[in-house]
């Protein structure tokens, strides 16, 4: 087990030391860790039960109450889920940092790794809520200040998009 500690939070997950990533360096998938409240209806394929608490001063923390299972419903398959372990949830740990041009989230950022803390177990998620939204609101900042944009546009116009809004609406206004 490993404590993974970003700008905002941090997270419990399992380990797997390999060669195959520059040493220096970590890789965390963020396409696993799905979840969901006793409350949520939804899939159940993939997702763990957590809860979720408030800790004080902003802070939240979600913490495994049972991973995936086999349950009855009017799918057969859904009865024979044999995996039982959902992942760990990291994404909320990450602080919003879109890339300057496409505005795309970036996912890599500096990492503290250490060892769980008493208490602590895998699955556990922690999150300053507050810590998250002054990132937020400084890149929020950087989009809105028309200087940082070149020839004042949100996003390259030649950047291909599947959708792409009406042409004025790419540029930042003055």
């Amino acid at each position: 087990m490993l404590k993974v500690e970003t700008e905002i939070g941090w997270f419990v997950d399992k380990v797997w030391v390999t060669e195959g990533i520059k040493p220096g360096v970590v890789g965390c998938s963020h396409h696993i860790g799905r979840w969901r409240r006793a409350q949520d209806r939804g899939n159940r394929y993939l997702s763990n039960e957590v809860s979720i608490e408030d800790v004080g001063e902003g802070r939240k923390r979600m913490r495994t109450v049972s991973g995936v299972g086999p349950w009855e419903s009017d799918d057969p398959d859904t009865n024979r889920v044999w995996w039982r372990d959902g992942g760990v949830h990291q994404n909320i740990t990450h602080a919003v940092q879109p890339d300057p041009i496409s505005g795309a989230h970036c996912w890599l950022q500096k990492v503290k790794l250490s060892k769980p803390s008493d208490g602590e177990q895998y699955g556990d998620v922690e999150v300053d809520t507050e810590k998250s939204f002054e990132y937020y609101q400084n890149w929020n900042q950087m989009a809105k200040q028309r200087e940082t944009h070149p020839r004042g546009e949100r996003r390259p116009l030649w950047m291909k998009r599947p959708l792409s809004p009406k042409k004025e609406h790419w540029f930042v206004p003055e």
